[in-house]
Protein backbone atom coordinates (compact mmCIF):
# COMPACT_ATOMS: atom_id res chain seq x y z
CA UNK A 1 0.00 0.00 0.00
CA UNK A 2 1.63 3.14 -1.22
CA UNK A 3 2.01 6.42 0.60
CA UNK A 4 -0.08 8.79 -1.90
CA UNK A 5 -3.10 5.84 -0.86
CA UNK A 6 -2.73 7.33 2.16
CA UNK A 7 -2.61 11.04 1.27
CA UNK A 8 -6.13 10.17 -0.94
CA UNK A 9 -7.26 8.19 2.08
CA UNK A 10 -6.76 11.94 4.45
CA UNK A 11 -8.47 13.40 0.95
CA UNK A 12 -11.61 11.61 1.63
CA UNK A 13 -11.59 12.51 5.68
CA UNK A 14 -11.77 16.04 4.44
CA UNK A 15 -15.18 14.93 2.02
CA UNK A 16 -17.11 13.34 4.89
CA UNK A 17 -20.42 14.49 5.59
CA UNK A 18 -21.03 15.96 9.10
CA UNK A 19 -24.27 15.27 10.65
CA UNK A 20 -25.39 14.23 13.93
CA UNK A 21 -22.57 11.27 14.45
CA UNK A 22 -20.15 13.84 15.53
CA UNK A 23 -21.43 15.73 18.79
CA UNK A 24 -20.67 18.88 19.44
CA UNK A 25 -20.28 20.66 16.43
CA UNK A 26 -22.86 23.11 15.02
CA UNK A 27 -26.31 21.44 14.64
CA UNK A 28 -26.60 24.02 11.03
CA UNK A 29 -23.32 22.32 9.82
CA UNK A 30 -25.28 19.15 9.02
CA UNK A 31 -24.53 18.08 5.38
CA UNK A 32 -21.67 20.19 4.66
CA UNK A 33 -18.52 18.28 3.87
CA UNK A 34 -15.34 18.28 6.83
CA UNK A 35 -13.85 20.57 4.27
CA UNK A 36 -15.99 23.37 3.90
CA UNK A 37 -17.02 23.40 7.49
CA UNK A 38 -13.54 23.40 7.80
CA UNK A 39 -13.06 26.76 5.55
CA UNK A 40 -15.81 28.44 7.13
CA UNK A 41 -13.11 28.85 9.71
CA UNK A 42 -16.05 29.18 12.56
CA UNK A 43 -15.24 30.52 16.22
CA UNK A 44 -15.84 27.42 18.81
CA UNK A 45 -17.40 30.29 20.92
CA UNK A 46 -19.51 32.37 18.57
CA UNK A 47 -19.47 30.21 16.02
CA UNK A 48 -22.62 27.77 17.00
CA UNK A 49 -20.98 24.45 18.34
CA UNK A 50 -22.81 23.31 20.73
CA UNK A 51 -21.23 21.62 24.67
CA UNK A 52 -19.95 19.71 25.41
CA UNK A 53 -17.08 20.05 22.73
CA UNK A 54 -13.63 19.08 23.13
CA UNK A 55 -10.91 21.12 21.30
CA UNK A 56 -7.47 20.68 20.52
CA UNK A 57 -5.28 23.81 20.21
CA UNK A 58 -3.30 24.30 16.84
CA UNK A 59 -0.92 26.12 18.93
CA UNK A 60 -0.13 23.51 21.19
CA UNK A 61 0.03 20.50 19.40
CA UNK A 62 2.53 22.01 16.79
CA UNK A 63 4.66 22.84 19.66
CA UNK A 64 4.29 18.89 20.59
CA UNK A 65 5.21 17.35 17.49
CA UNK A 66 8.57 19.86 17.04
CA UNK A 67 9.42 19.70 20.20
CA UNK A 68 9.71 15.61 20.20
CA UNK A 69 11.29 15.61 16.65
CA UNK A 70 14.00 17.60 17.97
CA UNK A 71 14.61 15.64 21.40
CA UNK A 72 14.58 12.41 19.36
CA UNK A 73 16.68 13.95 16.69
CA UNK A 74 19.26 15.41 19.58
CA UNK A 75 19.91 12.37 21.19
CA UNK A 76 20.28 9.95 17.93
CA UNK A 77 16.87 8.16 18.42
CA UNK A 78 14.60 7.01 15.61
CA UNK A 79 10.72 7.53 17.12
CA UNK A 80 7.96 5.87 16.46
CA UNK A 81 4.82 7.28 18.65
CA UNK A 82 2.41 5.02 19.87
CA UNK A 83 -0.79 5.88 17.75
CA UNK A 84 -3.05 4.34 20.14
CA UNK A 85 -2.77 7.68 22.46
CA UNK A 86 -4.94 9.30 19.24
CA UNK A 87 -5.75 6.72 16.50
CA UNK A 88 -5.69 9.54 14.34
CA UNK A 89 -4.12 9.32 10.85
CA UNK A 90 -4.40 12.89 10.23
CA UNK A 91 -1.76 12.99 13.26
CA UNK A 92 0.28 10.22 12.08
CA UNK A 93 1.20 11.33 9.14
CA UNK A 94 2.20 14.69 11.16
CA UNK A 95 4.10 12.72 13.48
CA UNK A 96 6.01 11.12 10.14
CA UNK A 97 6.48 14.98 8.81
CA UNK A 98 8.02 15.54 12.10
CA UNK A 99 10.45 13.67 11.72
CA UNK A 100 8.95 9.86 12.98
CA UNK A 101 10.35 6.43 11.63
CA UNK A 102 7.08 4.69 11.79
CA UNK A 103 3.81 4.22 14.07
CA UNK A 104 3.64 2.07 16.82
CA UNK A 105 0.31 0.18 17.50
CA UNK A 106 -0.74 -2.18 19.94
CA UNK A 107 -3.76 -4.86 18.59
CA UNK A 108 -4.53 -5.78 14.73
CA UNK A 109 -7.18 -3.29 14.51
CA UNK A 110 -4.93 -0.09 14.76
CA UNK A 111 -2.36 -1.70 12.11
CA UNK A 112 -4.84 -2.10 9.77
CA UNK A 113 -6.02 1.66 10.36
CA UNK A 114 -2.67 2.76 9.59
CA UNK A 115 -2.40 0.88 6.74
CA UNK A 116 -6.20 2.34 5.12
CA UNK A 117 -4.08 4.93 5.72
CA UNK A 118 -0.77 4.40 4.33
CA UNK A 119 1.77 4.10 6.99
CA UNK A 120 4.55 2.15 5.77
CA UNK A 121 6.45 1.70 8.68
CA UNK A 122 4.99 -0.06 12.14
CA UNK A 123 5.65 -1.82 15.17
CA UNK A 124 3.58 -3.66 16.76
CA UNK A 125 3.99 -3.74 20.77
CA UNK A 126 2.23 -6.97 21.48
CA UNK A 127 2.72 -10.28 20.30
CA UNK A 128 0.43 -11.40 17.44
CA UNK A 129 -0.69 -15.09 17.50
CA UNK A 130 -4.05 -14.19 16.01
CA UNK A 131 -4.61 -16.58 12.90
CA UNK A 132 -7.04 -13.90 11.09
CA UNK A 133 -4.78 -11.29 11.47
CA UNK A 134 -1.49 -12.61 10.90
CA UNK A 135 -3.00 -13.88 7.36
CA UNK A 136 -4.10 -10.46 6.84
CA UNK A 137 -0.42 -9.02 8.01
CA UNK A 138 1.21 -11.64 5.68
CA UNK A 139 -0.82 -10.66 2.25
CA UNK A 140 -0.24 -7.03 3.23
CA UNK A 141 3.53 -7.65 3.24
CA UNK A 142 3.61 -9.59 0.17
CA UNK A 143 1.84 -6.71 -1.70
CA UNK A 144 4.19 -3.98 -0.62
CA UNK A 145 7.66 -4.51 -0.64
CA UNK A 146 7.81 -1.15 0.93
CA UNK A 147 5.66 -2.09 4.19
CA UNK A 148 7.85 -2.66 7.26
CA UNK A 149 6.35 -4.51 10.04
CA UNK A 150 7.74 -5.59 13.30
CA UNK A 151 6.03 -7.00 16.18
CA UNK A 152 6.77 -8.75 19.74
CA UNK A 153 7.37 -12.24 20.75
CA UNK A 154 7.60 -13.26 24.19
CA UNK A 155 7.22 -16.91 24.31
CA UNK A 156 7.93 -20.03 22.76
CA UNK A 157 4.76 -21.15 22.35
CA UNK A 158 3.52 -17.52 20.61
CA UNK A 159 6.51 -17.99 18.04
CA UNK A 160 4.96 -21.68 17.25
CA UNK A 161 1.52 -20.18 16.62
CA UNK A 162 2.67 -17.21 14.58
CA UNK A 163 4.94 -19.77 12.04
CA UNK A 164 1.93 -22.25 11.99
CA UNK A 165 -0.20 -19.02 10.91
CA UNK A 166 1.94 -17.54 8.58
CA UNK A 167 2.90 -21.19 7.19
CA UNK A 168 -0.20 -21.68 6.68
CA UNK A 169 -1.40 -18.39 4.68
CA UNK A 170 1.95 -19.04 2.45
CA UNK A 171 3.65 -16.00 3.60
CA UNK A 172 6.41 -15.58 1.28
CA UNK A 173 8.13 -12.31 3.34
CA UNK A 174 9.41 -13.28 6.82
CA UNK A 175 7.39 -11.21 9.78
CA UNK A 176 10.32 -9.37 11.80
CA UNK A 177 9.47 -9.83 15.51
CA UNK A 178 11.81 -8.31 18.40
CA UNK A 179 11.82 -10.28 21.55
CA UNK A 180 10.73 -8.82 24.26
CA UNK A 181 12.17 -8.39 27.75
CA UNK A 182 10.02 -8.24 30.61
CA UNK A 183 10.15 -4.97 32.89
CA UNK A 184 10.39 -7.28 35.93
CA UNK A 185 8.05 -10.13 38.13
CA UNK A 186 4.84 -8.83 38.35
CA UNK A 187 4.96 -6.91 34.95
CA UNK A 188 3.16 -6.99 32.47
CA UNK A 189 4.19 -9.05 29.50
CA UNK A 190 7.20 -9.99 28.06
CA UNK A 191 10.07 -12.99 28.63
CA UNK A 192 11.21 -12.74 32.07
CA UNK A 193 14.65 -14.23 32.14
CA UNK A 194 18.02 -13.84 29.76
CA UNK A 195 17.74 -17.48 29.53
CA UNK A 196 13.80 -17.75 28.70
CA UNK A 197 14.49 -14.93 26.09
CA UNK A 198 17.28 -17.33 24.18
CA UNK A 199 14.78 -20.13 23.97
CA UNK A 200 12.71 -18.06 22.63
CA UNK A 201 15.20 -16.32 19.94
CA UNK A 202 15.51 -20.70 19.43
CA UNK A 203 12.28 -20.88 18.66
CA UNK A 204 12.75 -17.87 15.94
CA UNK A 205 15.54 -19.09 14.35
CA UNK A 206 13.90 -22.35 13.90
CA UNK A 207 10.59 -20.70 12.39
CA UNK A 208 11.13 -20.08 8.77
CA UNK A 209 7.96 -17.60 9.16
CA UNK A 210 9.52 -15.55 11.22
CA UNK A 211 13.05 -13.98 11.37
CA UNK A 212 14.59 -11.94 14.73
CA UNK A 213 15.08 -8.59 14.41
CA UNK A 214 16.25 -7.23 18.00
CA UNK A 215 14.63 -6.78 21.22
CA UNK A 216 12.33 -4.58 23.40
CA UNK A 217 10.52 -3.59 26.02
CA UNK A 218 8.60 -1.05 27.93
CA UNK A 219 10.11 0.00 31.13
CA UNK A 220 6.98 1.76 32.28
CA UNK A 221 6.10 -1.62 33.80
CA UNK A 222 9.61 -1.80 35.90
CA UNK A 223 7.91 -2.47 39.53
CA UNK A 224 8.38 0.86 41.76
CA UNK A 225 10.07 2.34 39.15
CA UNK A 226 12.12 4.96 40.41
CA UNK A 227 15.09 6.53 37.53
CA UNK A 228 17.91 3.72 39.31
CA UNK A 229 15.28 0.70 38.51
CA UNK A 230 14.08 2.03 35.02
CA UNK A 231 18.06 2.28 33.65
CA UNK A 232 18.95 -0.99 35.61
CA UNK A 233 15.99 -2.38 33.74
CA UNK A 234 17.42 -0.35 30.63
CA UNK A 235 20.41 -1.86 30.65
CA UNK A 236 19.77 -5.35 31.35
CA UNK A 237 17.78 -4.91 27.39
CA UNK A 238 20.94 -3.50 25.95
CA UNK A 239 22.83 -6.15 27.53
CA UNK A 240 20.65 -8.92 25.83
CA UNK A 241 20.84 -7.16 22.51
CA UNK A 242 24.87 -7.46 23.12
CA UNK A 243 24.37 -10.89 23.67
CA UNK A 244 22.12 -12.07 21.24
CA UNK A 245 24.65 -10.13 18.51
CA UNK A 246 27.54 -11.96 20.07
CA UNK A 247 25.73 -15.05 19.27
CA UNK A 248 25.41 -14.29 15.75
CA UNK A 249 21.43 -14.17 16.00
CA UNK A 250 20.96 -11.14 13.95
CA UNK A 251 23.06 -12.82 11.17
CA UNK A 252 21.60 -11.38 7.65
CA UNK A 253 19.72 -8.31 8.80
CA UNK A 254 20.36 -4.65 7.76
CA UNK A 255 20.09 -3.12 11.62
CA UNK A 256 19.61 -4.25 14.89
CA UNK A 257 15.86 -3.07 16.56
CA UNK A 258 16.24 -1.76 20.07
CA UNK A 259 13.21 -0.08 21.62
CA UNK A 260 12.05 1.28 24.42
CA UNK A 261 10.28 4.09 25.64
CA UNK A 262 7.13 5.32 27.21
CA UNK A 263 5.99 8.69 27.81
CA UNK A 264 7.19 9.07 31.42
CA UNK A 265 11.06 7.70 31.14
CA UNK A 266 12.32 8.75 27.50
CA UNK A 267 15.27 10.67 29.46
CA UNK A 268 16.52 7.17 30.95
CA UNK A 269 15.53 5.39 27.35
CA UNK A 270 17.50 8.14 25.38
CA UNK A 271 20.63 7.99 28.36
CA UNK A 272 21.31 4.37 28.63
CA UNK A 273 20.57 4.11 24.83
CA UNK A 274 23.57 6.56 24.47
CA UNK A 275 25.55 3.96 25.84
CA UNK A 276 25.17 0.47 23.46
CA UNK A 277 28.79 -0.66 22.45
CA UNK A 278 29.85 -1.01 19.09
CA UNK A 279 27.80 -3.89 17.73
CA UNK A 280 28.58 -5.85 14.53
CA UNK A 281 25.61 -3.79 12.54
CA UNK A 282 23.73 -0.76 13.02
CA UNK A 283 21.65 0.25 15.91
CA UNK A 284 17.69 1.46 15.02
CA UNK A 285 17.39 2.67 18.77
CA UNK A 286 13.41 3.24 18.55
CA UNK A 287 11.59 5.28 21.16
CA UNK A 288 7.87 4.67 21.32
CA UNK A 289 6.81 7.77 23.38
CA UNK A 290 2.73 8.51 22.88
CA UNK A 291 1.01 10.45 25.08
CA UNK A 292 3.04 13.81 24.28
CA UNK A 293 1.15 14.60 21.14
CA UNK A 294 -1.41 16.40 23.41
CA UNK A 295 0.13 16.34 26.52
CA UNK A 296 -2.59 16.72 29.63
CA UNK A 297 -3.27 18.62 32.45
CA UNK A 298 -2.71 15.83 34.88
CA UNK A 299 -0.87 12.50 34.85
CA UNK A 300 1.33 13.14 32.21
CA UNK A 301 2.08 17.01 33.29
CA UNK A 302 3.68 15.28 36.45
CA UNK A 303 5.29 12.52 35.07
CA UNK A 304 7.25 13.74 31.81
CA UNK A 305 10.76 13.54 31.65
CA UNK A 306 11.15 16.96 31.03
CA UNK A 307 10.72 18.09 34.80
CA UNK A 308 13.71 16.30 34.93
CA UNK A 309 15.30 17.61 32.34
CA UNK A 310 13.70 21.31 31.97
CA UNK A 311 16.84 22.56 29.39
CA UNK A 312 15.37 20.30 27.11
CA UNK A 313 12.15 22.30 26.92
CA UNK A 314 8.57 21.47 27.97
CA UNK A 315 4.99 19.95 26.30
CA UNK A 316 2.13 21.79 25.89
CA UNK A 317 -1.31 20.39 27.23
CA UNK A 318 -3.34 20.69 24.14
CA UNK A 319 -7.22 19.95 24.76
CA UNK A 320 -10.06 21.54 26.76
CA UNK A 321 -13.26 20.29 27.06
CA UNK A 322 -15.76 22.78 26.48
CA UNK A 323 -19.03 22.01 29.04
CA UNK A 324 -21.92 24.17 30.62
CA UNK A 325 -23.49 24.72 33.56
CA UNK A 326 -27.20 23.39 33.03
CA UNK A 327 -28.12 23.08 37.19
CA UNK A 328 -26.98 25.81 40.14
CA UNK A 329 -29.07 23.93 42.80
CA UNK A 330 -26.84 25.78 45.98
CA UNK A 331 -24.35 27.90 46.33
CA UNK A 332 -22.01 24.74 46.97
CA UNK A 333 -22.90 23.46 44.12
CA UNK A 334 -23.41 23.14 40.42
CA UNK A 335 -23.61 20.71 37.29
CA UNK A 336 -22.29 20.86 33.93
CA UNK A 337 -23.28 18.84 30.94
CA UNK A 338 -19.82 16.65 30.36
CA UNK A 339 -19.47 13.31 31.80
CA UNK A 340 -17.66 10.41 31.51
CA UNK A 341 -18.92 9.75 28.35
CA UNK A 342 -17.02 13.07 26.81
CA UNK A 343 -14.03 13.03 29.96
CA UNK A 344 -11.26 10.93 30.72
CA UNK A 345 -11.26 10.26 34.21
CA UNK A 346 -9.53 6.83 34.70
CA UNK A 347 -6.50 8.81 35.74
CA UNK A 348 -7.92 11.81 37.38
CA UNK A 349 -10.86 13.49 37.37
CA UNK A 350 -11.01 16.84 34.95
CA UNK A 351 -9.62 20.06 36.09
CA UNK A 352 -11.77 23.60 36.24
CA UNK A 353 -9.54 25.67 34.32
CA UNK A 354 -11.70 29.05 32.41
CA UNK A 355 -15.04 30.19 32.57
CA UNK A 356 -16.82 31.95 29.66
CA UNK A 357 -19.73 33.53 30.97
CA UNK A 358 -23.10 33.54 29.23
CA UNK A 359 -23.55 37.52 29.27
CA UNK A 360 -20.43 37.03 26.47
CA UNK A 361 -18.17 38.93 29.47
CA UNK A 362 -14.80 38.43 29.26
CA UNK A 363 -13.06 34.49 29.84
CA UNK A 364 -11.59 34.37 33.63
CA UNK A 365 -10.18 31.56 35.90
CA UNK A 366 -12.24 29.23 37.48
CA UNK A 367 -11.28 30.39 40.54
CA UNK A 368 -13.56 28.08 43.16
CA UNK A 369 -14.61 25.55 40.95
CA UNK A 370 -13.34 21.74 41.64
CA UNK A 371 -14.79 18.64 39.69
CA UNK A 372 -15.68 16.53 42.25
CA UNK A 373 -17.18 14.07 40.49
CA UNK A 374 -18.70 12.34 37.05
CA UNK A 375 -21.98 10.92 36.12
CA UNK A 376 -22.60 9.58 32.59
CA UNK A 377 -23.25 12.84 31.50
CA UNK A 378 -22.64 15.67 34.37
CA UNK A 379 -19.91 16.78 35.58
CA UNK A 380 -20.37 17.78 39.62
CA UNK A 381 -18.91 20.96 40.62
CA UNK A 382 -18.19 22.05 43.90
CA UNK A 383 -18.19 25.85 43.99
CA UNK A 384 -16.54 27.75 47.21
CA UNK A 385 -17.44 31.25 48.07
CA UNK A 386 -15.19 33.17 45.62
CA UNK A 387 -16.47 31.06 42.83
CA UNK A 388 -18.62 33.31 40.36
CA UNK A 389 -20.66 30.90 38.16
CA UNK A 390 -24.00 30.91 36.47
CA UNK A 391 -26.15 28.62 34.88
CA UNK A 392 -25.28 28.86 31.19
CA UNK A 393 -21.78 29.62 31.63
CA UNK A 394 -19.09 27.53 29.63
CA UNK A 395 -16.67 26.11 31.45
CA UNK A 396 -13.04 25.06 30.05
CA UNK A 397 -11.97 21.95 31.50
CA UNK A 398 -8.39 20.09 31.11
CA UNK A 399 -8.08 16.46 30.99
CA UNK A 400 -5.79 13.73 32.39
CA UNK A 401 -4.96 10.91 29.90
CA UNK A 402 -4.53 11.81 25.89
CA UNK A 403 -5.88 8.20 25.11
CA UNK A 404 -8.74 8.21 27.17
CA UNK A 405 -10.03 11.76 25.84
CA UNK A 406 -9.17 11.13 22.31
CA UNK A 407 -11.33 7.58 21.88
CA UNK A 408 -14.49 9.59 23.38
CA UNK A 409 -14.71 11.85 20.63
CA UNK A 410 -14.86 11.13 17.18
CA UNK A 411 -13.93 14.43 14.87
CA UNK A 412 -12.10 17.13 17.22
CA UNK A 413 -11.93 20.83 16.35
CA UNK A 414 -8.97 22.02 15.74
CA UNK A 415 -8.89 25.33 17.60
CA UNK A 416 -5.79 28.43 17.17
CA UNK A 417 -6.02 30.25 20.59
CA UNK A 418 -8.49 33.19 19.66
CA UNK A 419 -10.98 30.28 19.04
CA UNK A 420 -10.77 29.72 15.37
CA UNK A 421 -11.25 26.30 14.06
CA UNK A 422 -8.67 25.36 11.46
CA UNK A 423 -9.52 21.91 10.85
CA UNK A 424 -10.98 18.62 12.59
CA UNK A 425 -9.11 14.90 13.31
CA UNK A 426 -11.13 12.81 12.70
CA UNK A 427 -10.59 9.27 15.49
CA UNK A 428 -10.87 5.79 14.77
CA UNK A 429 -11.47 3.78 18.12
Amino acid sequence: MALDTGTEALARLAEERVDHRFKGLPPDADGLTVSELAGQRRNLFTGGFATPVLALSAERLEHNLALMETYAARHGLAFAPHGKTSMAPQLFHRQIEHGAWGITLAVPHQVRVARAFGIRRIFLANELVDAAALRWVSAELDADPDFRFVCYVDSVRGARLMDAALTDAGASRPVDVVVELAAGEGARTGVRTEAECAAVADAVAGAPTLRLAGVAGYEGEVPDADPERVRAWLRRLVALAVDFDKAGRFAGLEEIVLSAGGSAWFDAVADVFAEVPGLSLPVLKLLRSGAYVSHDDGHYREVTPFNRVPDEGALEPAFRLWTQVVSRPSPEQAFANAGKRDAAYDLDLPFAQVVRPADGGPERAATGVTVSGLSDQHAWLRTAPEADLEVGDWVGLGLSHPCTSFDKWQLIPLAQADGTVVDYIRTFF
